[in-house]
């Protein structure tokens, strides 16, 4: 148990002191624009045609299971509400970023890593240059800007998915789909699922630079470290969904 703890105070300490590196260097020229867009890039057109799929599948899914329990009670008409809202507030923004956070997370603490081990981080200190400045802020600042417009991609796709099984499979009319969709789905909804991704990029980010730049062991150590990262930037994921959405529930009850 106290290895545990230990293991835990270690990671939060090295994740906070490496947020705060990234904060104070973010401002201090220079900004290496060409390997923010190389990152924007990796991170989100190359991410795209995943999360399509993973977004497509889960609205199909729902709008399938939601058809099959309600219809039974004759709720099937409120299936377009049901599915739009979660959508939008929970399985959009949830699933693409646990989706990355296996893609991205493991992609990023695997390439460090392997900078780390064959000492290519050391020759950049060596040249004068941070490594938090050129390693790191690209990619925290890449998955800030991918990440949330690939969730927005995935809500879309989604609901895009929930439709064609409504008008298909279910028999609901789609011009009445995308009535209700329209009626139920309001702004303060998406912005209550849109404000999640940063906060899990971030996380997907800081934690699979900070096991990429602390790796040990060597070649075998890399492969611990990637397995650590999605682990954890899975469960921050999911740990962190709770907070902020009782977060936003508070907030939408004050306004």
């Amino acid at each position: 148990m106290k290895a545990a703890q230990l293991d835990f105070l270690k990671l939060f300490g090295g994740t906070t002191i490496l947020s705060k590196q990234v904060v104070s260097e973010l401002f201090r020229r220079p900004l290496y624009f060409r390997l923010i867009v190389e990152q924007i890039y990796q991170i989100g057109i190359r991410s795209l045609p995943l999360v399509i799929v993973t977004a497509g599948s889960t609205g199909m899914v729902m709008a399938l299971q939601f058809g099959l329990g309600l219809e039974k009670f004759g709720g099937k008409l409120y299936i377009p509400k049901i599915v739009s809202l979660s959508i939008v507030r929970e399985m959009g923004p949830v699933f693409t970023c646990l989706v990355l956070a296996a893609r991205i997370g493991a992609g990023i603490t695997s390439e460090i890593g392997s900078m780390t081990v064959t000492q290519q981080i050391d020759a950049i200190r060596a040249l004068g240059t941070s490594p938090i400045k050129r390693i790191v802020i690209p990619r925290v600042i890449g998955a800030l800007i991918a990440i949330p417009i690939l969730s927005i991609a995935a809500n879309f796709v989604g609901i895009l998915g929930a439709l064609l099984v409504g008008a298909n499979d279910l028999g609901l009319d789609p011009v009445f789909f995308v009535q209700k969709v329209l009626t139920t789905v309001w702004v303060p909804d998406f912005l209550a699922g849109f404000f999640k991704t940063p906060v899990f990029a971030g996380i997907i980010a800081i934690v699979g630079c900070y096991f990429g730049l602390t790796v040990k062991g060597g070649t075998k150590g890399v492969g611990s470290a990637t397995r650590q990262s999605v682990v954890t930037s899975s469960i921050c994921i999911l740990v962190g969904d709770y907070f902020l959405t009782k977060f936003f529930w508070i907030f939408e009850q004050w306004l």
